[in-house]
C-alpha cells in the first residue's frame, strides 16, 4: 500500500495539466474518442482539468472498446451498471438513449465523475480527492465511505485503500499508472 501512496504523490503533477509522454498516450490506445473526453471534461470538470485521466479511466473499464459488456452486467466504453445509467440519464443535464454509443458512454461517466468528484469536495488535496472519485466510480460511494471510516476518516487513498475492495485498490492503480504515476 505504501507504493500506492508513492504513485500518488508521483502523479500530482500530472492532474491539472499534460506532462511528458504517459501510458495513457501511447499509440497502442485509439485516439478517435479523445475529442469527447477534451469536450466532456471541459464542460464538467472545467478547461484546466487533464482530460485524459477520463480516458485512462476508459482504458481501464473497456479498453476503450465500446461494445463491451462485463460480467457484472456494466456496459460500454465507461463500463456504467444499467441501474447506474438511468439514475444518470434522470438527472445529468444530458440525452442519454444508449450504453454502447461512445459519446454518450463518455459522456455519462465524466458526468458521474464530475457528481462523485462533487461529493469528496471536503478532501483538501486534489489528488486524493480524484483518488476517492475513482475508487467510488468502480466501488461505489457507500464501499469507498465505509473504507475511509474504518481508517479514521483519513483523507489519503492510500490509507483508505487499505479496508476498499482488491479490485477497487488495483482500479485506481491502474488508472494512475496509465497516467504516468508510476515510479
Amino acid at each position: 500500500m505504501r507504493a500506492l501512496g508513492a504513485l500518488a504523490l508521483a502523479a500530482v503533477a500530472a492532474l491539472l495539466v499534460g506532462c511528458a509522454a504517459r501510458p495513457v498516450d501511447d499509440p497502442q490506445w485509439t485516439a478517435a474518442y479523445d475529442g469527447t473526453f477534451r469536450k466532456y471534461s471541459r464542460r464538467f470538470f472545467g478547461p484546466a482539468f487533464d482530460w485524459r485521466w477520463w480516458k485512462a479511466q476508459a482504458i481501464a473499464e473497456s479498453s476503450l472498446r465500446a461494445d463491451v459488456d462485463s460480467r457484472a452486467g456494466a456496459r460500454g466504453l465507461m463500463q456504467i451498471m444499467p441501474a447506474t445509467w438511468e439514475e444518470i440519464a434522470e438527472q445529468a443535464p444530458l440525452t442519454l438513449t444508449d450504453a454502447y454509443h461512445p459519446e454518450q458512454s463518455i459522456a455519462a461517466g465524466v458526468w458521474y465523475d464530475a457528481w462523485l468528484h462533487a461529493r469528496w469536495s471536503d478532501l483538501p488535496d486534489r489528488l486524493q480527492r480524484l483518488a476517492f472519485t475513482l475508487a467510488s466510480y468502480n466501488g461505489g460511494r457507500g464501499r469507498i465511505l465505509r473504507a475511509q471510516d474504518r481508517c479514521g476518516g483519513c483523507a489519503a487513498w492510500p490509507a483508505a485503500s487499505r479496508h476498499a475492495p482488491a479490485e477497487t485498490v488495483r482500479y485506481v492503480a491502474r488508472i494512475m499508472g496509465l497516467m504516468g504515476a508510476a515510479p
